[in-house]
């Protein structure tokens, strides 16, 4: 640790029991070891909210570098992706560029995003999504709102508004995601769907739809209208936020 420790450190070591002076000249394995278990223990006491970004993302990562001090590398992550969720769902090849990053951080990072995923999607299944619609937002950003591909996915509900499937459609380059009516329309006669709702995500990080976005969800619509399949909506999902046609008029 040496003579050079910075002043967060010097207020954490005077937390753990240690005067300045022996601070500068702890053994810098243990230091770490006491300053990691006081963290664990701030952040079981209080959540999430006990501790910062960069103090999350240490409990996570030090998992994967237990002996190293891994603050630094946590804060040129959240640099990097903007927010502690950029981080989490950034892409593994991107994350692998970061010096310091190797495939255990990725690994633990990665274990993150999933159980995340997961709980969001826990909260709309085997429910009306039309009456837990903010549930249903959340389950969409959680897998969508950071990906560097565009990505078309269609949700298929029964005749309760129940979801039945979520399904990934298309994929494509940023704003060039081919979506194919028919193809849509094939799958939800195949799930014995009532209606769907239509997500897809944008790269930019702007929601607003875009005139080729409107084009193919008016398409869409009157394929399944033939098969008295509803459009429930279509969400736009971006960084800053997400767009509904149906609350803007749209369909």
């Amino acid at each position: 640790m040496g003579p050079n420790l910075r002043k967060t450190e010097f207020a954490e070591a005077a937390m753990l029991g240690f005067s300045l002076s022996q601070a500068t000249v702890a053994d810098p394995k243990k230091f770490q070891h006491r300053h990691r278990a006081h963290l664990r223990a701030r952040f079981l006491k209080g959540g999430e909210r006990a501790v910062a970004d960069f103090e999350l993302l240490e409990l996570i990562i030090c998992r994967a570098i237990p002996n190293r001090d891994v603050q630094p590398l946590c804060k040129i992550l959240l640099k990097q992706y903007g927010s502690f969720t950029g981080v989490i769902t950034a892409p593994e090849n991107s994350l692998r560029k970061i010096r310091g990053v190797g495939q255990a951080v990725v690994n633990e990072l990665k274990i993150v995003q999933a159980a995340a995923h997961k709980m969001a999607q826990l909260q709309v299944l085997n429910k009306d999504v039309l009456t837990s619609w903010g549930q249903l937002i959340a389950y969409c950003r959680s897998s969508m709102a950071h990906l560097v591909h565009e990505q078309f996915r269609v949700l298929f509900l029964d005749s309760k508004n129940i979801l039945i499937a979520d399904e990934f459609r298309q994929s494509g380059i940023v704003n060039n995601v081919p979506v194919y009516p028919r193809q849509v329309a094939k799958r939800a006669l195949e799930l014995d769907a009532s209606a769907i709702i239509l997500v897809h995500n944008h790269p930019s990080g702007d929601p607003e739809p875009s005139p080729a976005d409107i084009a193919v969800t008016l398409d869409i619509i009157e394929a399944l209208k033939a098969l008295s399949i509803t459009v429930h909506d279509h969400v736009i999902i971006g960084k800053a936020g997400d767009t509904s046609f149906k609350a803007s008029g749209l369909i």
